[in-house]
C-alpha cells in the first residue's frame, strides 16, 4: 500500500470513530434533556436520530471499507468490500439523510405557513430515491452517464432546499437568520462543486469511455459482476480522484446530520405562535 493511500484510509477511519462518538454523546445529550420536553419534541427528536443513526454508521462502514464502485477498487479482498454490499449501505444511509431535511423543511413549514418549504419537503425523498436509481444503473452498467444524472439530481435537490430556507426567512430574526444563512451558504458551497466540478468530472469519464468504444454491463451481468468481482488496489493514482468527495462526504455531511438531532430553544422572530415554537423546539438550531 502506498503511504498516501495509507494515510487517507487511517484518516477516514479515524473519522469514522469520531463521528460515531459525537453521535454517542449527541443520543447522550437528548436522553438527559427527554424530561423537559413534549412528547411531541422527544418523538420529533428520536426520529432525527435514529435517522442519523443509519446515515453516520453507514458511512463509518464505508470509512472502513472504502469501495470505487464503477472499477469495482476495494481495499481489501472481503466480500464486505463488495460493490454490492457498499452500494446498498449508501443507498439506505442517504435516504435517511435526505428524510432529516425532508423532516426538518417540513415542520418549519408548518410552522411558517411556508408552501414553498411544504412542497420542497414532500419532493426531496423521491427526487434523491431517482438519484439512487441512477446512481445503481451506473454501478451495474458501469457507465458514467447514470452518476452525471445522479449528482445533478442532489445538487438540485440542494438548490431546493436553498430555495425553502431563503423563502422562511424572513419568519426570523437574530441567531437563527444567521444560522439558516450559513445553511444556505454551505448549501451553495455544496452546489458549486457537484455542477463545476463533480459532475463535469463524470461526463469527462463518459466521453472517454465512447471515444474508447467502452463495453458496457447489462443489468443482469451487473448484478453478477458487482457481488463477485472485487479489484484490490493500494495505489495513490487509483484512490486520488475519489479522495476529495469521500473525505468531504464522511466528514461535512456527517457533521451536518449529527446537528439535526439536537433540541432546540423555541422559535424567534415572526413565528411567535406558541404552535409554531412548539413545532420547531426539537429541529431548528439555536
Amino acid at each position: 500500500m502506498s503511504s498516501a493511500v495509507l494515510y487517507w484510509w487511517y484518516f477516514l477511519c479515524v473519522l469514522a470513530a469520531v463521528n460515531i462518538a459525537a453521535w454517542a454523546l449527541s443520543a447522550q445529550a437528548l436522553g438527559r434533556r427527554q424530561a423537559t420536553m413534549s412528547v411531541e419534541s422527544q418523538a420529533a427528536c428520536r426520529i432525527q436520530l435514529v435517522l442519523s443513526a443509519v446515515y453516520v454508521f453507514g458511512c463509518a462502514f464505508r470509512s472502513v471499507l472504502p469501495v470505487y464502485d464503477i472499477p469495482r477498487l476495494c481495499l481489501f479482498d472481503t466480500w464486505l468490500s463488495s460493490v454490492a454490499v457498499g452500494r446498498s449501505v449508501a443507498t439506505v444511509a442517504e435516504l435517511c439523510f435526505v428524510s432529516q431535511w425532508a423532516v426538518l423543511l417540513n415542520a418549519t413549514a408548518r410552522s411558517t405557513g411556508s408552501m414553498v418549504a411544504r412542497a420542497v419537503s414532500l419532493l426531496l425523498v423521491p427526487l434523491i430515491v431517482t438519484a439512487e436509481v441512477c446512481s445503481w444503473y451506473a454501478v451495474l452498467t458501469t457507465s458514467n452517464l447514470g452518476h452525471v444524472a445522479e449528482n445533478s439530481l442532489w445538487a438540485t435537490a440542494a438548490v431546493l432546499v436553498i430555495v425553502a430556507m431563503i423563502s422562511v426567512l424572513p419568519h426570523y430574526t437574530g441567531r437563527r437568520r444567521w444560522v439558516l444563512s450559513g445553511w444556505c451558504l454551505a448549501g451553495l458551497t455544496y452546489v458549486a462543486f457537484m455542477f463545476l466540478i463533480d459532475v463535469p468530472t463524470y461526463w469527462l469519464r463518459h466521453v472517454a469511455d465512447e471515444a474508447a468504444n467502452r463495453h458496457y454491463l447489462s443489468i443482469a451481468q451487473g448484478l453478477a459482476d458487482v457481488v463477485q468481482r472485487r479489484v484490490v488496489s493500494y495505489r495513490w493514482e487509483d484512490w486520488k480522484s475519489e479522495v476529495v468527495w469521500m473525505t468531504l462526504y464522511f466528514t461535512i455531511g456527517v457533521w451536518f446530520s449529527i446537528s439535526l438531532t439536537q433540541p432546540r430553544a423555541p422559535a424567534a422572530g415572526r413565528a411567535d405562535s406558541k404552535r409554531s415554537s412548539r413545532l420547531l423546539q426539537p429541529l431548528l438550531p439555536r
